[in-house]
């Protein structure tokens, strides 16, 4: 039984939106604009322990549209999961933190940004596929940098 309780676990104990918010501060006038909006996008990740082997992961999407420098429609969207792990080596929890976590999430706060940007009266904003590990590595090659500093 003993070498059951130590075979590695990862699961995923729940899914939720954290956080959620939509401004138009210059409707409706901005909303008789022409001219084509800018749309910047901004994604963020965050991990952390709340429990013995038990983290909540986050995906965090900022997406601003302007018309000029006026706001269209500003966006913060924070989806969120709880993951069991247990069994792992710590770099393989930070692994599966940085990058198999944000994965799983990504794909429900893609569906929440279009759906809120198409209920706001706007076209979808179809946030881009992420390459995680990609990001995840960058990541740890910074803070190997900042650490040889």
């Amino acid at each position: 039984m003993a070498e059951q309780d130590q075979s590695p676990v990862f699961q995923l104990q729940r899914m939720y939106l954290k956080d959620l918010s939509l401004e138009q501060p210059n409707s409706p006038q901005i909303l008789l604009e022409q001219a084509q909006p800018q749309v910047d996008i901004q994604l963020g990740m965050a991990a952390e322990a709340i429990a013995e082997g038990v983290f909540e992961a986050s995906v965090t999407a900022t997406v601003t549209t302007k018309v000029g420098d006026r706001t269209m429609f500003l966006i913060e969207a924070k989806q969120a999961g709880i993951f069991e792990i247990r069994n792992f080596p710590e770099d393989q929890v930070q692994a599966i933190l940085g990058v198999v976590c944000p994965q799983t999430i990504y794909p429900y706060l893609r569906a929440i940004v279009s759906d809120v940007c198409t209920r706001a009266g706007f076209p979808p904003i179809l946030l881009a596929e992420v390459n995680f590990q990609a990001m995840f590595e960058a990541q740890q090659q910074a803070q190997a940098g900042n650490g040889a500093n």
